[in-house]
C-alpha cells in the first residue's frame, strides 16, 4: 500500500512582489472622496497573530461605482482610484488600508447597500480564500443593508470597523473560534 502524501500548507509566500509590509494604498493622493484608514490584525483560533496573511481589498469609489467593466452604472469613474489592493500582514499580524470611504452600491431588490469593503483573506493552512465585508460602525445606512441583515444580529459586530479617530477605523479579523469574523460563502 502506498503511503499517504504528507500534509502540505499554502504559503508563507504572500510578501513576495508586494509593497510595504502591512499596508495597502487603495486610493492615490488624487482620488476623489473622504480619505480613511482601516488598521487591524489577523489572528488564528488560538488568538495568535498571523504574520504572513494577505488581505485583499475590493471596493467601490466614493460615487458608488466599481472600476470594473461589468459595472454599467451612470455614476462617474475616478481615474485615480482602482478600488483594489493587497495588504500583507506584518510580524505582529497587523495590516493597514489607506483608501476613501466607498459610496453606496446597488443591492438586492433595488436597494442600496451601506458603504463597505469586500475583503479576501489568504494565509497558510487556508486552501480557499475567506471572504468577508467591512462596514463602518455608526453608519446610518447599515440598518438598511440587505446583506448585513442576513447576518445574525449578535454576529454583525465582527463586520463593523470601529471608529478610532475622525478618519481612522479599527477592525480585527479572527479566522476561527471565539468572536470569529463572519465569512461569506461565495
Amino acid at each position: 500500500m502506498a503511503e499517504l502524501t504528507p500534509f502540505q500548507t499554502v504559503g508563507p509566500f504572500f510578501a513576495i512582489c508586494l509593497g510595504e509590509s502591512g499596508c495597502a494604498r487603495v486610493a492615490t493622493e488624487h482620488a476623489i472622496g473622504r480619505r480613511i484608514t482601516i488598521d487591524g490584525t489577523v489572528s488564528d483560533g488560538a488568538g495568535a497573530a498571523i504574520p504572513d496573511a494577505l488581505v485583499e481589498i475590493w471596493q467601490a469609489n466614493a460615487a458608488g461605482r466599481y472600476a470594473h467593466p461589468d459595472d454599467h452604472q451612470a455614476k462617474p469613474l475616478d481615474p485615480n482610484f482602482t478600488g483594489y489592493g493587497r495588504a500583507p500582514t506584518d510580524d505582529e499580524g497587523r495590516f493597514s488600508i489607506e483608501t476613501i470611504m466607498p459610496g453606496r452600491v446597488p443591492g438586492p431588490g433595488d436597494s442600496l447597500q451601506a458603504p463597505h469593503l469586500v475583503l479576501g483573506i489568504l494565509a497558510r493552512g487556508i486552501l480557499t480564500r475567506l471572504v468577508t465585508r467591512v462596514y463602518f460602525d455608526g453608519e446610518p445606512s447599515n440598518a438598511d443593508d440587505a446583506i448585513l441583515a442576513l447576518v445574525p444580529a449578535d454576529r454583525r459586530a465582527t463586520l463593523l470597523a470601529r471608529r478610532a479617530g475622525d478618519d481612522a477605523y479599527e477592525l480585527d479579523l479572527v479566522l476561527q473560534g471565539h468572536n470569529e469574523t463572519v465569512f461569506f460563502d461565495v
